[in-house]
């Protein structure tokens, strides 16, 4: 029987081997797992389109997140026992890099004990970090979870997006965009200070390589401007003149936002874009965050009349801001109508009102979206939603 003490030291001598960095991950599960004193691990990452879970191994077929247990770890984020087809029991464990879903981690052992799930949780946690650090660099890992051929502007897209969900207590952004495989100007942009939530959408003209191009190119000048600690009407400045300069004929939609995580007072700024969606209570709050828009980035404010304008607004505990663009609106519905700001809330509500995980909801919505179309998506869609709670004072 494995103690607690008799693992701790092959998991010190593992952690403290100068090659752990380099061992490919699968290597590396295997040397760590033994380490843990348990029997067997594999990883399985969730594809591009969240809709299979993929082994890292070729030994392993390949898991739906809507019709298995794995799915059923990966969709709620807990622990599901079964007994294994082979004899034993198998514990299906989220991977998880902070708040985002990288797949689930299968444990087979004899049997389940305290200590085994423990280290088990101590397995997913290590490789989590892992995948993460690696992915970046580690064409398996794209390679694994892609189910087709992408094209050249999704690609270059797909090179600046931020995780799909970030987080900490009080604070939840997560976004989803499709086509996944097939991107002209969408992307969605957020992060994290330690007072501040910044998340973004932006909407480019056109569906080809110049539209993914110029969406790069207002990412990039948001972020850089962001990273010197600019003010939101600084932000979209630095994302006009970065237009205006390298891509004149071009121009991009959006909304900018930011939240301030300890009073949640709420500032954007919406340049020729649907307006944010405010749902309080479990409700849509009709035009709460509904202003004139500016014109678009890459146009000249001036064209107005009158500088950027700011907006504001405080959100109350439990608040849900959603950002979206009209490729979501504008996709159709089983019935051939259009899905519209009804449906595409309602939808969101009654999931939060059931419990649901904001990213599963997404997951899922987007996921309807596909399915209702009589073809692909005429116009690339996008949502991004944040949901906030203040801190204990």
């Amino acid at each position: 029987m494995v103690t607690a003490e008799s693992g701790d030291g092959p998991l010190e001598e593992f952690l403290a081997d100068p090659g752990t960095a380099a061992l490919d991950l699968s290597a590396a599960v295997a040397r760590c797992t033994k380490a843990l004193g348990l029997q067997h691990a594999v990883v399985y990452l969730a594809d591009l389109q969240q809709r299979h879970l993929v082994p890292l191994t070729d030994v392993a077929p390949a898991l739906p997140v809507d019709d298995s247990l794995a799915g059923w770890t990966y969709r709620t984020q807990a622990l599901r026992v079964e007994e294994s087809e082979a004899g034993g029991m198998t514990a299906w464990l989220p991977l998880l890099d902070g708040a985002e879903r990288l797949g689930v981690l299968a444990v087979h052992s004899q049997s389940l004990t305290p200590l085994s799930l423990r280290r088990g949780r101590t397995l997913a946690a290590l490789l989590a970090m892992m995948i993460t650090s690696k992915r970046a660099y580690k064409e398996s890992f794209v390679r694994r979870t892609r189910t087709e051929p992408m094209r050249l502007p999704a690609e270059m897209l797909r090179a600046f997006l931020p995780p799909r969900t970030i987080g900490t207590a009080h604070v939840v952004s997560t976004a989803v965009l499709e086509p996944a495989y097939e991107l002209g100007g969408d992307a969605f942009d957020h992060c994290l200070t330690e007072t501040t939530l910044h998340a973004a959408v932006l909407d480019a003209m056109g569906h080809d390589l110049a539209s993914g191009l110029t969406t790069a190119v207002s990412l990039a000048a948001c972020r850089n401007a962001r990273r010197t600690g600019a003010d939101l009407p600084e932000l979209v400045q630095s994302v006009d003149e970065a237009l205006a300069r390298w891509l004149p004929d071009q121009f991009c939609t959006g909304v900018l936002t930011q939240l301030d995580l300890v009073s949640g007072v709420l500032r954007w700024t919406n340049c020729g874009h649907p307006a944010p969606l405010l749902i309080r209570d479990q409700r849509l709050v009709v035009d709460a965050l509904e202003r004139e828009a500016d014109p678009p980035m890459g146009l000249p404010s001036v064209l107005a009349g009158r500088r950027r304008q700011t907006h504001e607004v405080a959100l109350q505990p439990g608040d849900q801001v959603l950002l979206y663009t009209d490729g979501v609106t504008e996709s159709r519905t089983r019935d051939g109508g259009l899905l519209g700001l009804d449906h595409f809330t309602d939808y969101i509500i009654r999931a939060s009102a059931a419990g649901e995980l904001a990213p599963e909801t997404l997951r899922r919505l987007i996921h309807s979206i596909l399915d209702s179309q009589p073809g692909s998506l005429r116009d690339d869609a996008t949502m991004l939603l944040f949901e906030w709670w203040p801190p204990a004072r």
